[in-house]
């Protein structure tokens, strides 16, 4: 069973608590691009925020904007103003807890340009085992703390040699 029709992952949201820092990093240190903005909302009498986003009803979203890096779906970047927001950047362990993750052909070379960004790369690369051999990988954070990866697996991973069904990356040919 699958829903009806689907073919595949549009986009991602996430909320930031600075939209123009968030603009910076992903256009001028993660290299996307940005497309267009939205906004503002506000329905300042009605229920439209709570009954079509579950958010309190007076919530008011500044802006989004639109940004894409290269073959990935579109990031939704929200900046909202609401008075019942909780600020902690959920940890990946924590409920609704993610990260996002980056495909690079150069992991090492994309290490080295993050840290010379002063982006905070979390520990270093880590080399996956079992069904993910030839994947390496490491975290890093955005200025506000969320939680990104970069992925680096030129020749494939392991499981990959076991089926048709292999992930697409700039390393391999269409099918």
């Amino acid at each position: 069973m699958a829903i009806p029709g689907l073919a595949g992952t549009e986009h991602i949201g996430f909320t930031v608590p600075d939209l123009e820092q968030a603009h910076d990093f992903f256009v001028n240190v993660i290299g996307a691009e940005y497309f267009f903005p939205l906004g503002p909302y506000v329905d300042s009498e009605g229920e439209w925020m709570k009954d079509h986003l579950g958010v309190d009803p007076r919530t008011v979203i500044r802006e989004l904007r639109f940004y894409r890096c290269k073959n990935g779906p579109n990031f939704e970047i929200f900046q909202y103003e609401t008075e019942d927001a909780q600020a902690p950047q959920p940890r990946n362990s924590d409920i609704g807890g993610h990260h996002l993750a980056f495909y690079v052909d150069d992991l090492d070379a994309a290490i080295e340009y993050l840290e010379g960004q002063g982006v905070e790369v979390m520990g270093g690369p880590t080399a996956s085992s079992g069904s993910n051999l030839g994947k390496r990988w490491v975290y890093f954070r955005a200025p506000w703390g969320m939680q990104m990866e970069l992925v680096s697996y030129p020749n494939g991973k392991a499981y990959e040699q076991e089926t048709s069904r292999r992930l697409w990356h700039p390393g391999y040919p269409a099918e």
